[in-house]
């Protein structure tokens, strides 16, 4: 472990949510809402309450399998799908996607978003801090002190809180490659890791297989499988046993479950604020809709059939209930160890183990949103960072099919909701699918577009520790979605 930590703030997997280790007292509410109360810019006026669900396809999705097909190209360029009709007039996409083809009306596609990068982390940094140029101690290997700020710790640091959840959420799983090494692009990095975005870690780490488990389960070149121990495990909003709510109630009693954590609580924020900030954690245990949102591999058979029972299924529907609760932003991270990185058996694998369950959620999470009147206050984003080459090839080492390989010269992003009309297509690739052929995006219109969807101002700017501030708008939000 290298002297900067990104993981303070996340929850671990198998700890429970209570008031030992809850909020400031493990969870992250001492950095996330004390810290925020002492150091953060005041605002006046504060926006009405609109959400993002930003949605993280890690390994770069293919938009010539999905979003952007080329039907008349060679074969080599068009692959192996066909394209079908959506419920918009002249807008086609992947066959095995059909539910979101019947849910057109509903999202638009900006098929011209671009950046320089065909590697994995310098994809991840660009698409998850929307700048387009690397941070200046950008390692490849690990994330830095001075790396960019995530649009996530942008958000927590900049959206004003509507209840004690943070307003910023990451989940299932902070993003790790297969070997343990973490990705960098998904923290704050030089805002300073008291604002990381919260990480609820509710799918273990695998570095073995990848995909939507248990139903989805995959490796790249072995194809379905399923490892036994994968559990995918929300929270336990309980208090620890043997602690009833009249012990709760008596602070004293509470000391020794926190004791440990105390000395750097009292580093990081007055001493005189302690009181409040732990009451304001302790009450996350007594909100039913905070134990409501976590509790997704419980909820009504209906409804995990709606969404999947599975990783992807249940992430999103927590998403929605987290947005439900009121966290401002949720950034879905939807597959482990860059599940969508399709360097080979690439038509079988989106085929049979990745579009269907992303197609179910996907459409499950459109529809709640859009029939609970949130769809129009809730921006929805699908993302990897970058798309896959023009040609497919194969790798006959490693995959018994071809794939495609890393490309930043062009992907397609979905986006629904937030004021975004739906059955719109902003910009378009050439023949190829290689680079945009008109009305070129960068990682910067994104960002902008999600901050705006936030309520943010084109002004706004968050303060480092000296009180210098620091532009957030590095573009402007992508035209013609509204």
């Amino acid at each position: 472990m290298t002297a900067f930590s990104p993981v303070h703030p996340r929850l671990p997997r198998r700890h429970a949510l209570q008031a030992g280790s809850i909020g400031l007292l493990g969870l992250g509410m001492n950095h996330v809402t004390a810290l925020r109360a002492a150091d953060a810019v005041p605002q006046t006026d504060a926006p009405p309450a609109r959400s993002v669900i930003y949605i993280f396809l890690s390994g770069g999705l293919g938009q010539h399998d999905s979003f952007d097909m080329k039907p008349d190209a060679p074969e080599e360029i068009r692959g192996e799908f066909r394209p079908i009709s959506t419920s918009t007039p002249g807008t086609q996409i992947c066959e095995h996607l059909p539910r979101l083809a019947q849910r057109s009306h509903l999202w638009s596609l900006v098929r011209s978003l671009t950046h320089p990068y065909n590697e994995h982390s310098q994809g991840h940094m660009v698409m998850l801090s929307g700048r387009s140029k690397l941070p200046p101690t950008f390692n490849a290997a690990k994330p830095t002190p001075l790396d960019w700020p995530s649009i996530a710790a942008i958000a927590g640091d900049q959206t004003v809180p509507r209840n004690n959840l943070p307003p910023a959420v990451a989940l299932p799983e902070r993003l790790v490659h297969r070997t343990g090494r973490v990705i960098p692009g998904q923290f704050a990095g030089v805002m300073g890791s008291r604002r990381d975005p919260w990480f609820i870690e509710a799918a273990p780490f695998n570095g073995t297989t990848y995909g939507a488990f248990p139903e989805y389960e995959f490796h790249h070149a072995r194809g379905p499988e399923n490892r036994d121990g994968l559990k995918f495990q929300a929270p336990n909003l309980t208090l620890p046993e043997g602690l009833g709510r009249s012990r709760v109630d008596r602070r004293l009693d509470l000391l020794r479950h926190v004791e440990e954590q105390r000395v750097a609580l009292e580093q990081a924020a007055p001493i005189q604020q302690f009181d409040q900030y732990r009451q304001a954690a302790i009450s996350l245990l007594s909100d039913p809709s905070v134990r409501h949102a976590f509790d997704v591999v419980n909820a009504d058979d209906d409804v995990q059939d709606r969404y999947g029972r599975n990783s992807f299924g249940w992430s999103l529907l927590m998403a929605r209930r987290l947005v439900e609760a009121g966290v401002n932003l949720v950034q879905v991270n939807l597959g482990n160890n860059e599940t969508w990185d399709t360097h080979g058996n690439a038509f079988p694998h989106l085929k049979d183990q990745l579009y269907p369950p992303t197609d179910r959620a996907l459409a499950a999470l459109l529809d709640d949103l859009h029939e609970r009147g949130m769809l129009e206050s809730t921006l929805i984003v699908v993302a990897g960072e970058f798309g896959r080459t023009p040609k497919t090839s194969l790798l006959p080492r490693h995959y018994a099919q071809p794939g495609r390989d890393h490309w930043g010269g062009v992907q397609t992003v979905l986006l629904a909701g937030g004021g975004v009309k739906g059955g719109r297509v902003i910009g378009s690739s050439d023949k190829q699918g290689a680079y945009p052929a008109d009305d070129p995006q960068r990682p910067e219109n994104l960002a902008a577009t999600i901050y705006q969807a936030l309520g943010l101002p084109a002004t706004a700017a968050w303060n480092d520790d000296l009180g210098r501030p620091h532009h957030i708008f590095h573009g402007d939000p992508i035209g013609g979605l509204t």
